[in-house]
This record gives C-alpha cells, structure tokens and sequence, in this order.
C-alpha cells in the first residue's frame, strides 16, 4: 500500500532532536555543562513522550475531530466479544448511532460472525494489533509490524482493509511511524477516556466520561464486558447512560471517518 505523504515530513522529535543536538553545540563553547542539562532533557522528554496518547511527538497522532460541531465519535477496543458485543451492537442499533471498533485480530479470528455483524451495523473497523500485547512498543521494528500486519491480514477475509491503527494502551515508540508508513495506515488515539481499564473499573463509567466529554472528542471505551453477570448488566446501563447523556447535551454522535475527516478503513475484495 502506498505510503501516506504525511508520514514523510519530520516529526517533532526530529525537529527537537536537530535543535536540541545544535543548540548543546553550541552551548559546549560556554559550559559544557548546559549541553549536558539540555541532551538529557530531551533524552526525558523521548522517554515521556510514547506515554502520552495525545502527544504526536514521533509521528502524527489523530486524538481529537475538527468538524467544529457539537459532535463526539464512539469506539470500542479489545472485542469482538461473543457476550458484550452483540448486546451493545444492538443497542446502538436502537439508538441509530455507528461507533468504530478496533479489534484484535485474535478476536476477530476466533469470532468472525461477529465481525460481521459489526460490519453489516454499518460500523468501521480499525486495526488494534494482533494479540494486544502491552509490551509491544518495547519490542522491536520486526515484532511491531507483525502484530499490524497479522491483524490486517485476518480483518481483510471480511473485505476491508482498516487504515486506522490504535496502539494498544495508547502507547507509541519511534518505530511506528516507519511500519504505519509502509503500511499506508495513520495512528487514532482518544480525547475522552474514562480509564475503565478494559471494564475492569466501571463505577460509574458513565458519570466520568460525560463530565468530561468535549465537542470533536473522540471516546474511547471497551467491548469487553464484565464477566459477572450483575457487573455486566451495570456495565450495559451505563453505556446506554452515557448515549442518552450524549443526547441531553446536544452532542451528536458521528462516524470515526466524519469526525476526523479522513476513511478509517477501505472495502474491497476479501482477501
């Protein structure tokens, strides 16, 4: 696939990089100690940076809409989930609303029927790696590409091939901007997170992403529910909260693709 021109330009870390190299040159003439204070902090802020979802230091990072509207996107990581998913397929369903979901591609392998059924809802699909490995972003270029890679290849068996990738726990590394830009594929993190840890925290999951929603954020939740059957009814309450909240604030909810103005995937032939 091509490369995205955008992927070209320097990032910021290469800009900070070149000045900061420049600037502790010349700062060596008058005291070599200030070269050192500012090459470690840079060694910092590239230590910092890759934990920060909103913060496009090594690559560009899409994190929020531009639409200017009084709109919000929803998406959903980890599933497809054979119990939480078909329940909150349905329920926006009811309330006509179309989410993004990036799967893994282990999921979707093991629950190809329920890829499916995203698709015919009329949702997008993006790519969440392969097997969701924490770690990831410590390992190297080889292990990087194949998890994206992996993914990309099961999700094309349903005709689509998804160009938005989300690094798992929305950590990024100096890496990913090289194996996305071969890929043809861009980087979409979150605006509005209520740090449910995968719905293990759902205590009024509700309650912390309406407080802090803003027009153009982009939400990010999780379609892997509870496995206690009280916990996972509590957790469907509270998304159908958080939908009829959206509703009492005049915050429509778009497609992924509308809010940031770019496709989040392609269809095509099944691979």
């Amino acid at each position: 696939m091509a490369t995205h021109p955008g992927n070209r330009r320097l990032s910021p870390a290469d800009l900070v990089g070149f000045a900061s190299l420049f600037a502790a040159i010349l700062l060596s003439f008058v005291d070599v100690r200030l070269s050192a204070i500012l090459l470690t902090l840079f060694l910092i802020l590239c230590t910092v940076a890759p934990f920060l979802p909103r913060f496009g230091f090594f690559l560009p990072i899409i994190s929020r809409g531009n639409t200017g509207k009084r709109a919000v996107a929803l998406t959903f990581d980890d599933g497809p989930d054979p119990v939480s998913t078909p329940a909150l397929l349905g329920m926006l369903s009811r309330h006509k609303i179309k989410a993004t979901f990036f799967v893994t591609g282990k999921n979707a392998s093991d629950h190809p029927e329920l890829v499916r059924e995203i698709l015919m809802g009329g949702h997008s699909l993006g790519n969440h790696s392969y097997s969701h490995d924490n770690l990831i972003m410590f390992k190297g270029s080889k292990a990087l590409k194949h998890e994206i890679e992996s993914a990309q290849v099961v999700l094309s068996r349903f005709g689509v091939i998804p160009l938005a990738f989300r690094p798992p726990v929305g950590i990024t590394n100096p890496r990913l901007k090289g194996v996305l830009s071969e890929a043809g594929m861009y980087s979409v993190c979150f605006s509005c997170r209520p740090v449910d840890w995968g719905n293990r925290w759902i205590n009024d999951l509700s309650g912390r992403v309406l407080r802090r929603i803003r027009p153009d954020d982009i939400v990010l939740l999780h379609d892997i529910g509870p496995t206690d059957e009280a916990r996972f009814s509590y957790w469907l309450n509270e998304i159908e909260s958080i939908l009829a909240g959206l509703k009492e604030r005049g915050l429509s909810v778009l497609p992924l693709s509308e809010l940031i103005g770019r496709p989040v995937m392609l269809t095509g032939k099944k691979g």
